[in-house]
């Protein structure tokens, strides 16, 4: 096997333990936030209680975003075309731009819950 060709199956390889390294914690954080959204829900049944668990769920879909961005840096690391440069700047724009806004979100969650917090 040539150097070239090795090194493009080490960098699929890696892009593949990357992709699903993101998509569990996606999966992690969607089954961790469902099971706290039933046992919250049937315990206290106020909308107050599902503030930490949005912010929980945030965080997780935020890294998990993070792990799928970096698979697609790895996927154009080698011998990249135009297209695939293309593509990697349009799929980093738009994941950077949700992790931005889920960023913002957490953010306001988190001053409305410390608010919360101080009234009590």
């Amino acid at each position: 096997m040539e150097p070239a060709e090795l090194l493009r199956h080490g960098d699929q390889v890696l892009v593949a333990v990357v992709e699903v390294a993101g998509a569990l914690v996606i999966f992690v954080g969607a089954v961790w936030a469902a099971v706290r959204f039933v046992v919250e829900g049937l315990r206290h049944r106020t909308a107050a209680v599902f503030t930490p668990i949005r912010l929980s769920l945030g965080r997780f879909l935020t890294l998990g975003l993070e792990f799928q961005l970096a698979a697609d840096v790895l996927r154009t690391a080698v011998s990249p075309s135009f297209n695939q440069i293309g593509q990697l700047a349009a799929i980093a724009t738009i994941r950077t731009a949700l992790n931005y806004f889920l960023g913002r979100e957490i953010g306001h969650e988190q001053r409305q819950v410390a608010e919360r917090e101080r009234r009590t």
